[in-house]
């Protein structure tokens, strides 16, 4: 299986309730409102979900900062939500470096923006 659709079950269903929230909210509401919804919907697919999820960056063997991913789904996907007009290319960056300090191989980035955006990251 190639990398470019590992787990690609799983972020079909991301997408999938990704689509019904902004479809049912629309704009202009906070991420965190977003996020719960999100967390609605992908419960309602079954799927094992943790909101704001704590990541834990090491340089050597020192902790040396935390971050929360907005969603881990099933352990396998990081879900980043952003309300922006417009991604911007430090998002996806942010999105990258929260695939670094994990295990996780598969991000999506989500804007709930004027326009639906989809980002999808894949790091061996």
């Amino acid at each position: 299986m190639s990398n470019n659709y590992k787990h690609s079950q799983i972020t079909e269903q991301i997408i999938k309730a990704y689509y019904k929230v902004y479809n049912k909210l629309g704009i202009g509401f906070l991420e965190k409102v977003y996020e719960n919804a999100m967390m609605i919907e992908l419960k309602k697919l079954n799927l094992s979900c943790e909101s704001q999820a704590q990541i834990k960056v090491f340089y050597d063997n020192d902790c040396i900062g935390e971050y929360y991913a907005d969603i881990i789904v099933e352990g396998k996907v990081i879900v980043e939500l952003k309300a922006v007009k417009e991604v911007q290319k430090i998002h996806e960056v942010q999105l990258v470096n929260y695939l670094k300090a994990t295990k996780i191989e598969v991000g999506l980035l989500l804007n709930f923006g004027e326009k639906p955006q989809q980002i999808r990251r894949v790091l061996d």
